[in-house]
């Protein structure tokens, strides 16, 4: 199902951004269940006298907000919080660490299973990708993957599902200078360095950034409201917060490509 927000076009488009976590990928379907519950307990810590409840709607908060960032950035907002409430913080990267490692048990075996050609890249990719994706390339565009997970684990998974192929424009995640890296940047240097223009870019994303930056520059926007890791549903949670920030379609999955494209590209 495509829902239309805004009906928004590209006919000229010559350029698509996709994010790649959640909106391409699922191997690391459940981050959010890990990311939360490990900060909820770090502002417990702070004993601030709020109810479980009430933090986790705060951290919720700002973790979509942060969404499509770099991670450290919700780490770094994790330990203003903490210090907000009186308690001595972590440095953001302690925090890092920790979500990782604990987000690595919930990974690993899709990681390994990958790797040893136990499962078929379609089952960690949101159905109608590849699709996508080589319907775009066959229209010409020029195609960029940009991420907030760390760029060598982004990396290794994105040729894991065998998508690397298709990013001609390159494929682009966190760096440790994490200040020399971000979305906005990627499009900036994008515009920049070709004949592009905003309204000739289409962007494709389940985070708050990609959706935002896209259409600060003029471009259209695809939340991807995926209800992981079926995708068969938007999922509501999603879908409120992709349209809160300026999306002009919502779809749960790209089994519509077609459909999609021809309203957005003829």
């Amino acid at each position: 199902m495509i829902e239309i927000i805004r009906r928004a076009t590209a006919q000229r488009a010559k350029v698509a951004l996709f994010d790649f976590d959640g909106s391409l990928s699922l191997i690391r379907t459940g981050w959010m269940q890990v990311m939360v519950p490990m900060m909820v307990e770090a502002l417990t810590e702070a004993q601030s006298g709020e109810t479980e409840e009430e933090l986790r709607q705060v951290v919720e908060g700002f973790v979509w907000r942060l969404t499509g960032q770099e991670t450290i950035y919700q780490m770094i907002e994790l330990a203003a919080q903490v210090k907000l409430r009186g308690a001595a913080a972590l440095d953001p990267l302690a925090y890092k660490r920790r979500y990782l490692e604990r987000l690595s048990d919930v990974i690993r075996d899709r990681v390994e299973g990958l790797r040893r050609g136990h499962y078929p890249p379609s089952q960690f990719l949101v159905p109608g990708s590849r699709a996508l994706l080589e319907a775009l390339r066959e229209r010409g565009l020029r195609l960029y993957l940009a991420s907030g997970t760390d760029e060598p684990f982004m990396k290794e998974e994105a040729d894991l599902l065998d998508v690397t192929r298709y990013f001609d424009g390159g494929v682009y995640g966190a760096l440790d200078d994490y200040q020399s890296f971000s979305k906005r940047i990627v499009i900036q240097r994008m515009l920049a360095s070709s004949d592009v223009c905003g309204g000739e870019l289409i962007g494709f994303g389940d985070g708050y950034v990609e959706i935002e930056e896209v259409k600060r520059v003029g471009g259209v926007a695809v939340g991807v409201a995926t209800d992981e890791p079926e995708c068969r549903v938007a999922d509501q949670w999603k879908r409120r917060r992709l349209i809160g920030v300026g999306a002009d379609y919502v779809i749960p999955n790209y089994l519509e490509w077609e459909a999609l494209l021809n309203r957005i590209l003829e």
